[in-house]
């Protein structure tokens, strides 16, 4: 197997796997009462929307009976 005999430049990268940080992110900010009523009010708005649309489109997907039964007319029913 080749093996270079001068040492690799930045050769701790090569064990970033197993590097962990001593310094610590900053807390994440709490979000203030307007942003998570601004959310909530965002999913109930998406949930109605849907709900809605499926409401207004159930009569389109339902099976319409009435018309396999249609009377005929009396013109067609004539020789």
């Amino acid at each position: 197997m080749f093996r270079r005999r001068e040492p690799v430049p930045f050769a701790f990268l090569a064990e970033a796997d197993r590097f962990r940080s001593n310094v610590t992110p900053p807390p994440r900010e709490r979000a203030s009462f307007g942003q998570l009523a601004g959310r909530w009010l965002l999913g109930l708005t998406i949930v109605a929307a849907l709900m809605g649309s499926l409401v207004i489109g159930m009569p389109a997907l339902s099976l319409d009976h009435s018309a396999a039964q249609t009377p005929r007319s009396q013109a067609s029913d004539h020789r």
